[in-house]
């Protein structure tokens, strides 16, 4: 098989051959067509993430030590079978298209059982996060349990689903119960913001503000579905977002996560709202506490989503509900340029790795 890993942090990502593994038990082994680049690769890239204050959580510490495979977008094709496989899914067959659930858990702890693989108290089986991830030919899955069935849905978008439509899915839903005149930030309007916009007017939600600082991503957030855009280095960001949803922003998901992002958010809410923090840039806040029960409001964060999110997901993926956001397809050989072209603010939606 071949992966595409960095042999050390900040490194260009090398190609590497080595043997294909077999699937043991109720293992599945998936051959790798689409993987998916999310921004979040970039910080595992680099080896830490910005804590603020000079601070900073190295990867490391969770086992993420180079030489190291990224990737958590997975889509593929199944090739091979555990002997224990037919026993607890009997429908699973080889040539099977799959998105493979990437935020496997433990299985054991409390969490897990409650259907939580995504907040698995060890966490140590997430694919590109812990775990040799999709920036390779082929996946071993522990489970056929975690790969959806995404037929009609174009495999490219399918592969986003697995993070980036998962996570901004989950992201609306700890949203509080919006009315008719009430007003939804997306701020961040990259791949996570496009999708989430599609995700929000799936659900309903049609009083979105899609806020940014590049006005070409600004231009496709109204393409999908935002009523309005703010462009966000305006010194006067927060009053103008509070004007444009009329004093009524219930709700921003912050796709950024960074000082200026969440204080943003956090300023422009009625009373009642809720900051949903997505995004990992990094950094940290100093806000005062008083308004937070003074004003009912709410920050709360979202990682990610668990397996029966992601089957909705797919599930309005498959009926046609989610405007499909720009993805570009490119040769698994051109990691490298894809990875800075994200990290230089150079890509409109998602880029997707072909195998």
């Amino acid at each position: 098989m071949i992966s595409y890993q960095f042999l050390e942090h900040g490194k260009p990502l090398q190609k590497v051959l080595h043997d294909t593994p077999k699937p043991a038990g109720t293992e599945v082994l998936v051959r790798i067509t689409r993987s998916g680049v999310c921004h979040s690769d970039l910080h595992i890239w680099d080896g830490w993430f910005d804590l603020g204050g000079g601070k900073r959580f190295y990867v490391k510490d969770r086992g993420c030590v180079p030489p190291w495979t990224l990737g958590h977008e997975p889509f593929g094709v199944v090739e091979a079978l555990g002997p224990g496989v037919s026993r607890v899914d009997g429908k699973v067959r080889a040539g099977q298209k799959r998105i493979v659930y990437p935020w496997i858990g433990c299985g054991k702890c409390p969490v897990c059982k409650a259907g939580q693989d995504n907040y698995c108290v060890s966490g140590t089986r997430f694919l590109g996060v812990n775990r040799p991830g999709a920036y390779s030919s082929h996946v071993l899955v522990p489970h056929p349990r975690y790969l959806v069935d995404s037929s009609g849905v174009d495999d490219g978008f399918a592969a986003t689903l697995a993070c980036s439509g998962l996570t901004t899915y989950s992201a609306a839903a700890k949203l509080p119960e919006l009315g008719p005149k009430d007003w939804v930030a997306v701020i961040g309007c990259g791949g996570l913001g496009m999708i989430c916009i599609s995700v929000l007017r799936a659900k309903g939600v049609k009083n979105i503000i899609g806020c940014d600082i590049d006005p070409g991503k600004l231009a496709e957030a109204k393409k999908l579905g935002a009523k309005l855009t703010l462009d966000t280095r305006a010194p006067d960001a927060i009053q103008k977002l509070q004007g444009l949803a009329m004093g009524s922003l219930a709700g921003a998901i912050d796709l950024v996560g960074m000082p200026a992002t969440v204080a943003l958010g956090l300023s422009a809410l009625r009373k009642g709202g809720r900051h949903v923090l997505c995004g990992l840039f990094g950094g940290e806040i100093v806000h005062p506490l008083p308004p937070f029960a003074q004003r009912a409001i709410g920050l709360v964060g979202s990682y990610v989503g668990n397996l029966r999110e992601l089957k909705e997901v797919v599930a309005l993926a498959k009926r046609k509900k989610l405007r499909p956001s720009p993805v570009s397809t490119r040769p698994a050989d051109e990691v490298n340029a894809a990875m800075e072209d994200l990290k230089a603010g150079r890509v409109l939606g998602r880029v997707v790795l072909a195998f």
